[in-house]
C-alpha cells in the first residue's frame, strides 16, 4: 500500500514564495508509484488541500488530518518544504513529535538552534569548528556604534539573526554605513548579527543522511556576479551569481571542506538533506562555517537539486531515500 505523504509548504515569512517553488519541485519528483502526495499550504489564513477541483480543504489541526470526500486522511510522514517560520524553526517540527509523526527534517531543537544564526556560530565554536568574529544585538537593548565598529574590522556583513534568503543583509565597508545597515536588518528581525567578513571563496555542501549513513554531495562554489558584491537575495534568486558544481578545487581543499561538513551535522544531530555555508580563506589554509540551513531551497534551479544532477543521481530516488530515512529512524 502507498504511503500517504503530507509535503508542507508556505509559510508565514517573506520566504514563503521560495517555499512554494520548492514545494513544486519537489512534488514533482515523489514517486506516485510509491507515496500519495498531498500539499499542503501553511498560511497565515489557515493550513488547507486544494484538491483538484480548485477547493481549499482545512487541516484538522488537532491531529493533523485531513478531511477528504467522507474519509480522514491519516498522514504517514510529512515532506517539510518550508522555508523560514515555521517550517526552518522548529515549530512545526515540535508539533509534529507531539503527534509522533515522522518528517524529512532536523528536530525541533536543532532546527531552532540552526534558524538562530548567533547560536549555530556559537555552538560551532564550541565544537571547534573556525567561524567568523561577530557581535550579536537585540532590538530591545541599547548598543553602541562606537564600540561594535571598534571591535569588528570592516568589512562587515550585518543581517537578520533569524531567517533566510540573505533578505535584509547588508555589507559594510565604512562604519558610517553601520547606522542604515542595522535598520535594514531590524526591519526584518528583532535580532541582528553582524560579522567580521572572512576573505576567501564561498562554497556550499549538501549533506544528508541515508540508511545511517551520513553522506557528502558534490560540492558548489557560489561567485555572485561582477555587479554584485556578495551573495545577496538578487544573487540568489535573480540570476546574479554563478555556481558551479562540482567545484573546481584541489582534493585537498574538497577533503576539508566534506570532512567539516560531516562533523557540522554530526556536533548538530542533523537529519535530513541540509546545506552547510563555507568560505575558504587560502591564506590559512582552512575553511570557515557561516551558516547550516535545514531547509534548503528544492526549486529547480537551487544547489541541492544542482548537486543531486551533479551525483550522477536523480530527485525522485534522492527524495524516496530522505522520506524512507524518516520513516525508518523516527
Amino acid at each position: 500500500m502507498k504511503k500517504k505523504i503530507a509535503l508542507v509548504t508556505g509559510g508565514y515569512s517573506g520566504e514563503a514564495t521560495i517555499s512554494y517553488r520548492s514545494a513544486t519541485t519537489i512534488y514533482n519528483h515523489l514517486n506516485k508509484d510509491k507515496y500519495d502526495v498531498y500539499k499542503i499550504d501553511v498560511n497565515p489564513k489557515g493550513w488547507f488541500y486544494e484538491d483538484g477541483t480548485g477547493s481549499k480543504i482545512e487541516v484538522n489541526k488537532d491531529d493533523f488530518t485531513l478531511p477528504l470526500n467522507g474519509h480522514k486522511i491519516n498522514f504517514d510522514a510529512v515532506f517539510i518544504g518550508m522555508h523560514g517560520t515555521p517550517g526552518e524553526d522548529g515549530k512545526l517540527q515540535g508539533y509534529f513529535d507531539m503527534l509522533n509523526l515522522p518528517y524529512t527534517s532536523c528536530n525541533a531543537a536543532t532546527s531552532a538552534i540552526t534558524f538562530n544564526k548567533r547560536y549555530t556560530v556559537a555552538v560551532a565554536a564550541m565544537a571547534g569548528i573556525p567561524v567568523a568574529k561577530s557581535v550579536h544585538l537585540f532590538n530591545h537593548t541599547k548598543y553602541n556604534l562606537d564600540d561594535i565598529a571598534s571591535s569588528l574590522t570592516p568589512p562587515l556583513f550585518v543581517k537578520p539573526n533569524n531567517g533566510g534568503s540573505s533578505i535584509g543583509m547588508s555589507k559594510v565597508t565604512e562604519p558610517v554605513q553601520l547606522e542604515e545597515a542595522l535598520e535594514k536588518a531590524f526591519k526584518e528581525d528583532d535580532q541582528v548579527l553582524i560579522e567580521q567578513m572572512i576573505k576567501g571563496r564561498e562554497f556550499t555542501v549538501g549533506v544528508f543522511k541515508s540508511r545511517g549513513e551520513i553522506r557528502v554531495l558534490p560540492i558548489t562554489e557560489v561567485v555572485a556576479n561582477k555587479e554584485k558584491d556578495f551573495f545577496d537575495f538578487e544573487a540568489k534568486y535573480g540570476g546574479k551569481s554563478t555556481e558551479i558544481t562540482p567545484a573546481e578545487i584541489t582534493e585537498d581543499w574538497k577533503s576539508q571542506l566534506e570532512t567539516n561538513a560531516k562533523k557540522i551535522y554530526q556536533v548538530f544531530n542533523c537529519r535530513g538533506v541540509v546545506r552547510i555555508d563555507f568560505i575558504y580563506n587560502a591564506e590559512e589554509n582552512k575553511p570557515y562555517m557561516l551558516e547550516i540551513n535545514t531547509i534548503p531551497g528544492q526549486s529547480d534551479a537551487s544547489v541541492i537539486p544542482q548537486q543531486v544532477r551533479a551525483s550522477g543521481e536523480n530527485l525522485e530516488d534522492f527524495y524516496s531515500k530522505l522520506l524512507e530515512e524518516a520513516l525508518e529512524t523516527q
